[in-house]
């Protein structure tokens, strides 16, 4: 990607970039090779709980939603979004978190921690991470 076109869709010159993305359907993961060498392998279920949305990022600090039910959640379609991010539809319906480059690179970085995490506020919560999410917490919100 050129200068040019690295600021046209907002990132920095040296944002990684994606050079492959691959959708692995038998291990539900996503594997992404970017332009510093780095090659993650992201699960659909890491991606669907800490989707960028507002239906799960909720529109402030103390808003998020905790995701529950995902263990078995496909990407059914990913579409690209001008040169800065992927929009995937998962299997469950959702389909309203624009992944950018940047928020994949740190999903990918980052999701030993974030995966932690995720468990942490399932057990602050008392929630499976396999219950439905109409039985999940009863629909509260659960902060990072």
């Amino acid at each position: 990607m050129t200068r040019e076109a690295l600021s046209r869709a907002g990132l920095q010159a040296d944002t990684p970039f994606p050079l492959a993305l691959t959708l692995h359907g038998r291990s539900r993961a996503l594997e992404l090779t970017f332009s510093d060498g780095a090659t993650f392998r992201i699960s659909f279920e890491l991606m669907r709980v800490y989707s960028p949305s507002a239906e799960v990022q909720g529109h402030g600090p103390g808003q998020e939603v905790l995701q529950t039910g995902k263990r078995e959640v496909d990407i059914v379609e990913i579409e690209p979004v001008g040169n800065y991010a992927v929009k995937p539809r998962f299997s469950d319906g959702h389909d309203s978190g624009l992944f950018t480059w940047a928020y994949l690179y740190q999903l990918g970085r980052d999701q030993d921690r974030l995966w932690a995490d995720y468990l942490q506020r399932l057990q602050r919560a008392g929630v499976d991470r396999d219950q439905p999410m109409g039985a999940a917490a009863g629909g509260q919100c659960a902060s990072h």
